[in-house]
């Protein structure tokens, strides 16, 4: 029985999926003006064309080839900029303490500053892990959750409920991934990098 087939990676730029994920990015200072204006119901609106477009360009990556190096990077950093942006509208509106917003800033300016350390040992990054990829989860779905029960106050008794549990949960979750890969990151530098030896026929001509 044949393996399953490795996906191709090309370099890539202009292509349907990546175009999807540029129009992701530029969505998010419009996400974040909305927010902090309290525009709760538009900025889920914007949040959920970003969310359909995220959806749409991982299918059409995958069903006619197209994944790139590009996808790979815009990806995790549209994630990682909706959950910011949603940190801040939120916490500027002293809705969520500001002590989450430095909590999960700070695992990611951590991992940072690790993946400094590895490209000092000629390591690139670590791969993401099961529990980094849950973290995200949470937090990504946590902040709509909320941001729901301030735009529906009639479905608060359980949006905000579910949404904090989830903020909570995936707050810890961040930093215990982090946690593990300063460990790995720890293991992976102190392998000895193989050196070339010189054959001694060589030596002189």
């Amino acid at each position: 029985m044949a393996g399953a087939e490795v996906p191709i990676i090309s370099s890539r730029v202009l292509t349907l999926p990546n175009l999807l994920s540029a129009l992701r990015l530029a969505l998010v200072p419009i996400f974040l003006v909305l927010l902090v204006r309290g525009a709760d119901a538009w900025a889920l609106l914007v949040l959920l064309v970003a969310s359909l477009t995220d959806y749409l360009d991982g299918v059409i990556a995958r069903r006619f080839n197209q994944i790139t190096r590009l996808g790979q990077l815009l990806d995790p950093a549209a994630d990682r900029l909706y959950i910011f942006a949603a940190l801040l509208g939120l916490a500027w509106r002293d809705l969520v303490p500001w002590w989450i917003v430095l909590v999960v800033i700070g695992r990611d300016v951590f991992l940072l500053g690790l993946g400094i350390v590895l490209a000092n040992h000629g390591y690139g990054p670590l791969p993401v892990n099961l529990l980094g990829k849950a973290a995200t989860f949470c937090l990504f779905y946590a902040l709509p959750l909320i941001m729901l029960g301030q735009a529906f106050p009639m479905l608060g008794w359980w949006s905000l409920p579910i949404g904090w549990a989830f903020g909570i949960w995936g707050a810890f979750l961040y930093w215990w991934a982090g946690i593990i890969y300063a460990f790995e990151t720890a293991r992976v530098i102190r392998i000895p990098r193989a050196i070339p030896s010189i054959r001694s026929d060589t030596i002189g001509g």
